[in-house]
């Protein structure tokens, strides 16, 4: 389970909807508990997919572009896991959008996700932020749906 506020979602369909028609992308922060996850705060990040990276990383062409890829660059992860530390915080997601598509995490989503993280997916259909679902890799590195439980500010 993944614990969020109202303001965190919003700051994620906000995000979602100024990034359309690209993907959007953002690292989320919080504790990790035996019951779940609880978001501290969310942070939108600007979308790196490179096709030509892409392809020396995983050695194939593609010709997908941002609006049906995302990337953070890793000197953004590296210093948001700095700053997570420095706040006693752990990076325990990542959020995207998915542009006139449901928010059903794609093949590529999963090649690339990392197992403990949250994926939390919103789909935005002609510019306005729809569905939104999380998703976390199960043993066999296979998507399962996360519950979201919605809380207020003031308890994180």
């Amino acid at each position: 389970m993944i614990r969020l506020s109202q303001e965190h979602l919003q700051t994620i369909r906000a995000h979602a909807e100024s990034t359309y028609p690209d993907e959007c992308c953002g690292i989320i922060l919080g504790y990790l508990a035996s019951e779940g996850k609880t978001v501290v705060e969310v942070m939108p990040t600007e979308n790196a997919w490179n096709t030509e990276a892409a392809a020396e990383f995983s050695g194939e062409r593609t010709t997908e572009s941002k609006r049906r890829q995302y990337a953070i660059a890793p000197e953004i992860m590296l210093k948001m896991q700095k700053e997570a530390r420095d706040r006693s915080l752990n990076i325990i997601g990542i959020f995207h959008s998915h542009p006139d598509i449901s928010a059903i995490p794609s093949e590529c989503d999963r090649l690339y996700a990392w197992q403990g993280y949250s994926y939390i997916i919103v789909t935005v259909q002609n510019g306005k932020a729809g569905e939104l679902q999380s998703w976390s890799l199960d043993d066999r590195h296979q998507f399962q749906t996360e519950a979201i439980e919605n809380i207020k500010s003031d308890l994180v």
